[in-house]
């Protein structure tokens, strides 16, 4: 049996109860955290609190080599397998699932809290108002566009966006997210994005996350103090989302909804 268990979205409290009780009756735990972090604690204290040892394992060994790990002791073991967020988010996470299927391995999510459903609750706004998401990823050799691209689609389709900021070199901030994005658009010879509404999320799922909402320019030099980042950029406004916004993430001078 292989148990996905996502870990909620900050340190080691988040774990539902459910989730809980599943690391406990597991014979094995595997964890990865290069697809997402869990920036409120450490190996050491999730081994701490759910009292138990934690084989952390990185990308190779669960997207190359799974069946030297995770595979092989499922097989014949109950193994539970810890990752941050929610235990379905990650295209990686639905690999390693066929992989156990086609293996004959049966397997269980439980599900935790995602970024996805905590910037909803954070800002306000309307789950089913977001369309696509993308990544702003550090540059390589050239700065991507499919994040403004993604921007402008859901923009035409009267979409919410959500931006998820690189973590893999480093934890990137939200002010050098947006210097990209709008480098991106500079690139197309355009000038729209700096003067929309947008809006910055810093440590979700922490007792003290940071939701400030401003036109992107003058959001690209606000402090959101330590990481996690998100960025949201809003399209037109539910009169909710609008007073939403304008009580817990200050926005002013928001457009009329449309």
């Amino acid at each position: 049996m292989l148990t996905f268990v996502g870990l909620g979205l900050y340190d080691e409290e988040d774990v539902t109860v459910k989730g809980l009780k599943a690391i406990e009756n597991a014979d094995v735990i595997y964890a990865e955290f290069y697809t997402s972090k869990l920036l409120g604690t450490t190996i050491e204290k999730l081994e701490e609190f759910y009292k138990r040892e934690i084989r952390l394992l990185d990308r190779n060994d669960v997207e190359q080599a799974p069946d030297e790990t995770v595979l092989r002791d499922a097989e014949c073991k109950n193994v539970a397998f810890l990752t941050a967020g929610d235990a379905m988010i990650s295209t990686t996470h639905v690999d390693l699932r066929i992989r156990a299927h086609d293996r004959g391995i049966d397997t269980q999510i439980i599900h935790g809290t995602s970024i996805a459903t905590a910037a909803c609750g954070l800002t306000g706004l309307q789950n089913y108002r977001f369309g696509k998401s993308a990544t702003i990823a550090f540059p390589y050799r050239n700065v991507s566009d499919v994040p403004y691209d993604t921007v402008m689609a859901n923009l035409r389709s009267d979409l919410h966006t959500l931006l998820f900021l690189d973590i893999q070199e480093e934890f990137m901030k939200l002010g050098h997210g947006i210097e990209l994005l709008l480098h991106s658009e500079h690139e197309k010879g355009r000038n729209q994005l700096a003067s929309l509404l947008a809006v910055g999320i810093a440590r979700a799922g922490s007792r003290s996350p940071t939701v400030k909402a401003d036109v992107l320019a003058r959001l690209k030099e606000y402090d959101f103090g330590p990481p996690l980042h998100v960025l949201v950029i809003p399209a037109s406004l539910h009169i909710v989302e609008k007073q939403a916004l304008q009580t817990f993430a200050g926005a002013q001078n928001v457009p009329d909804c449309g």
